[in-house]
């Protein structure tokens, strides 16, 4: 199969390449520079250019990983609606080679979802309260994904929760806590945010299993499923593993900002009954061996 792996220099994206390549899929790539099979940006480049590009390299199925978790609205709009607007736009209105236009297979987040009852696993169901504008931005891309399904697109959005593994992006608590460990002694002090939450933290490789299945199986019956670990786990367990992974004694400080995306979210824990009924899929690896993939794999 052909599959074409939008934001694929991304931290999820690089986890997938390297499971459809494995897997023996034909993988092409997108981006705005760099060493890609198509050159393009969805932020700036309208429908139709979009449309013609895909349509010269013809792909079974589009994943998106492209998007931003940080700056400013104005960056967030762009990169996480304007740009989905784009593609699903040239997905629909494109004269496809083969008739039908190729399965979109978009990653969308928790932090969609926002605030809910803790202790109560969030279902694709539940209602969506963003609090931030990484949520409300994402909401919106998935949103339109949504819409897409209605016109007739062959369309999933697959909202992950925090993902972890070798790679993870400094912007996140696992990302940052390793970037600062890897400067750190015995006796240092790891500085961080406030460590009470509760999260759903799931190995990046599992996350790329799930949507190297929906990219290339069966049509889904729903158009939005949850993709996490089904385990709530405190954010204090993940920095511990942490710690005794790297096998360093330092002092860890609580009193730096907390994340712009999630910080004030106290506990948020995925049902992933659908990704097991609609996938077939379940994830295989615990926080351990995520937190060993993570350390092992940082530069």
């Amino acid at each position: 199969m052909r599959i074409l792996v939008i934001g694929s220099s991304s931290f999820l994206g690089g986890h997938l390449r390297r499971a459809a390549c494995a897997a023996g899929h034909t993988v092409l790539t997108a981006g705005r520079s760099g060493d890609w099979t198509v050159r393009l940006d969805l932020a700036v480049d309208s429908a139709d250019r979009v449309g013609a590009m895909l349509a010269a390299v013809a792909p079974d199925t589009v994943v998106n990983c492209a998007g931003a978790i940080s700056g400013s609205a104005d960056v967030l709009a762009a990169a996480n609606i304007t740009a989905v607007h784009t593609l699903v736009t040239a997905l629909l209105v494109t004269e496809w080679p083969g008739g039908a236009p190729p399965r979109i297979v978009h990653i969308g987040s928790a932090a969609e979802y926002g605030g809910g009852d803790a202790h109560v696993p969030v279902t694709e169901d539940a209602p969506v309260r963003p609090d931030s504008p990484y949520g409300v931005t994402k909401l919106g891309g998935t949103r339109l994904v949504q819409l897409a399904r209605t016109a007739g697109l062959d369309a999933v959005a697959l909202r992950v929760f925090n993902v972890i593994g070798a790679g993870s992006p400094q912007a996140t608590l696992a990302g940052g806590a390793v970037a600062q460990l890897r400067q750190l002694r015995d006796g240092g002090t790891l500085k961080l945010g406030p460590l009470g939450a509760v999260r759903d933290f799931v190995d990046a490789r599992d996350v790329a299993d799930a949507v190297l299945t929906a990219a290339t199986g069966p049509a889904l019956p729903h158009g939005l499923v949850n993709i996490g670990s089904g385990v709530a786990s405190p954010a204090r367990a993940l920095v511990r593993q942490l710690l005794a992974t790297a096998g360093l004694d330092v002092t860890v400080q609580e009193d730096a900002a907390g994340s712009a995306r999630s910080g004030w979210l106290d506990w948020q824990r995925a049902d992933i009954s659908r990704a097991a009924a609609d996938l077939g899929w379940r994830p295989r690896r615990e926080l351990a061996e995520s937190v060993r993939d993570l350390w092992e794999g940082a530069p």
